[in-house]
């Protein structure tokens, strides 16, 4: 005998949340991008009509499918876009601009313990998000540093001048 699972609208809340997609990166990431708006609105209206979840576990799954796909193309997007601007952005600029995520993901890492002290559903979901920015926050930071260092290697050596020996 097997047992089945019931998913909730908590249930929705699996996985890291929707990634936040900074303004200056916002048109290129989210062109063409599903946004699951017709799965989520078949999901509120199921649970308009049944007013209870169990009857909706259709409408839950689907939109769940959904969105962790559409997160997960979100978070390719942004790194790819955050390694492409460290590429060709001044290097003094994309130094600049690791700077301020690193100073971003600290402020996180800092209201993160502050949101451990909160308790219950509502710690919870401060813990959940704040944890959601600084897993995306570290990548952003990560694609910044990977984009520097394909700048290092694609810029040309300087030639060394000659040696008495290599004349």
């Amino acid at each position: 005998m097997t047992e089945e699972t019931i998913l909730t609208g908590d249930d929705l809340m699996m996985g890291p949340p929707s990634p936040f997609v900074p303004p200056e990166l916002a048109s290129h990431v989210l062109d063409g991008v599903e946004s699951c708006s017709t799965s989520l609105r078949r999901l509120f209206h199921c649970l308009h009509v049944n007013d209870i979840e169990p009857f909706c576990q259709d409408h839950i799954i689907l939109y769940r499918r959904c969105s962790e796909q559409r997160d997960t193309e979100i978070r390719k997007r942004i790194q790819d876009a955050e390694k492409k601007l460290a590429t060709t952005m001044p290097e003094e600029e994309a130094r600049e601009r690791q700077a301020q995520l690193k100073a971003e993901a600290e402020l996180l890492e800092r209201r993160m313990i502050l949101a451990s002290g909160v308790e219950g559903v509502e710690g919870f979901r401060q813990r959940w998000s704040i944890h959601g920015r600084l897993y995306d926050t570290n990548k952003r930071i990560e694609s910044i540093d990977l984009g520097l260092e394909s700048r290092v290697k694609q810029e040309p050596q300087p030639e060394h001048s000659k040696s008495w020996w290599k004349w």
